[in-house]
């Protein structure tokens, strides 16, 4: 399995860097053809903020538009959003979704226990709200979280409060509704069974299904250890441990159409530079996610309380951070002591960023 290494693996520094680089498609010049093609590469893209989501698959990919995202994510129906690693929300390609469902539901409703108690939804009140959203956007739907939260209410469920949300990303944990499409800016949800086909075939389980999502993991990520599968997935490092592969020759896992076959401590690439979206999955895939942020400028991209600011990257090293004061207008921040020869390339990427959200 390419790119898996030990915990204390035996290649580190700017080889690790520019190699998981490589396979996140920010360096080396790899991008990929479309969105599908991006999130079958990376294999999941954080997707809390759903336009930070698409600007995170334009910066992987060639000429990519948002209506192709959109096409994606509702006409075509390939990729698909939903609660998944660490309980966060995900796109992810909807080949995957019915196994992700099995192995992370289960978990993250579990761990939700305390707070469905704190909020009156005992299994009586769920199991008659359930009911209420299945039906209701079995019939209705796509229906927004406004809609259900007032249909609920009829149930007995507070609507101003938090447990709508609740109820809808339970029964989405259970696989009976997902994200549709967008009504005004405003997420929809709808019937999973009706917006996606049955699995087309046998789906991993158990620590098959850990397994698989290491494979994935590796091919996105790799080089990587067993610590950095658990804090990317959320899973138990025990479990990241048990179903972990004997460690691989270095590089594999990037052998990608498109990618640059070198190993990673050769000459490498003239600079590529990226502009990557706040809270891009690339600062998150690892344990220490500092490690790609020069040591002078951590608080300026992560300045705390969970937040992540978009970043520029040359070959995968943050050298600066960006921003959109106004429509159209992306205004770039280059860390002092930043390279100055890719001042043309920073004013290309913000350009095509730009071009992005106009498209």
């Amino acid at each position: 399995m390419g790119g898996a290494v030990t915990e204390g693996g035996a290649v580190t520094g700017s080889a690790v860097l520019l190699a998981r680089a490589r396979a996140q498609c920010i360096a080396g010049g790899v991008r990929c053809a479309g969105a599908e093609e991006v999130v079958a590469r990376v294999f999941a893209v954080q997707a809390q903020d759903l336009e930070a989501a698409a600007l995170g698959l334009r910066a992987r990919a060639y000429g990519l538009t948002r209506t192709a995202v959109r096409e994606a994510l509702e006409e075509r129906r390939t990729l698909v959003r939903g609660w998944f690693m660490r309980g966060t929300l995900h796109l992810v390609p909807a080949a995957d979704v019915h196994w992700l469902l099995a192995l992370y539901g289960p978990r993250l409703v579990s761990r939700a226990a305390r707070r469905y108690r704190d909020l009156g939804l005992d299994e009586d009140v769920y199991a008659r709200a359930e009911r209420v959203v299945v039906d209701a956007v079995a019939a209705h739907g796509p229906l927004t979280r406004a809609e259900l939260a007032e249909r609920l209410a009829r149930a007995g469920v507070e609507p101003g409060g938090q447990a709508p949300f609740h109820v809808i990303r339970r029964a989405a944990l259970a696989g009976l509704v997902c994200h549709g499409p967008l009504r005004a800016g405003e997420p929809t949800y709808v019937a999973l069974r009706d917006w996606l086909p049955p699995p087309a075939g046998p789906q991993p389980a158990g620590d098959a299904a850990v397994r698989e999502l290491v494979r994935r993991y590796l091919r996105g990520h790799g080089p990587a250890a067993p610590g950095d599968f658990a804090a990317w997935s959320g899973l138990p490092p025990g479990t990241a441990r048990r179903v972990w592969p004997e460690p691989a020759p270095y590089g594999q896992g990037t052998e990608e159409p498109g990618t640059d076959d070198r190993r990673p401590d050769e000459p490498g690439p003239p600079p590529d530079v990226r502009l990557l979206p706040a809270y891009d999955d690339y600062w998150l895939g690892w344990r220490d996610r500092d490690a790609a942020i020069p040591r002078d400028f951590v608080r300026s991209v992560r300045p705390g309380g969970g937040q992540i600011r978009a970043a520029v990257t040359v070959n995968g090293r943050a050298a600066g951070t960006w921003t959109r004061p106004r429509p159209g207008n992306v205004q770039v921040s280059i860390f002092a002591g930043g390279p100055d020869r890719v001042a043309a390339d920073v004013t290309a990427e913000a350009a095509d960023v730009a071009r992005f959200l106009q498209s």
